[in-house]
């Protein structure tokens, strides 16, 4: 019962953590920047208005479709590898 609730603070530290945890990807050599934190919430998108080609729209919305699926993934990635230890605790499948 200890080992569990022990495991739970953990796991709640660890969010705490994963929220300030800042995640910057970058898409069309730098057109656009996208950061998210660790719990896959956008915290920011730029454009960089010399690199962004306004009459190139369909462009610039594959770049902006990427650099958020990176992000994305890339806060995945860091949030399963911070949990891991943890998860094991728990019984937790998957993680």
């Amino acid at each position: 019962m200890f080992d569990r609730a022990k495991a739970i603070y953990e796991l709640k530290k660890i969010q705490g953590q994963l929220a300030k945890e800042v995640i910057e990807v970058e898409a069309g050599n730098g057109a656009v920047k996208v950061k998210v934190n660790g719990e896959m919430k956008i915290k920011e998108v730029k454009l960089d208005p010399a690199k962004v080609d306004a009459n190139d729209l369909p462009q610039l919305e594959k770049w902006i479709e990427s650099a958020v699926t990176q992000a994305i993934n890339q806060s995945q990635q860091v949030a399963a590898e911070r949990m891991k230890s943890v998860a094991g605790g728990l019984g937790l499948p998957g993680l």
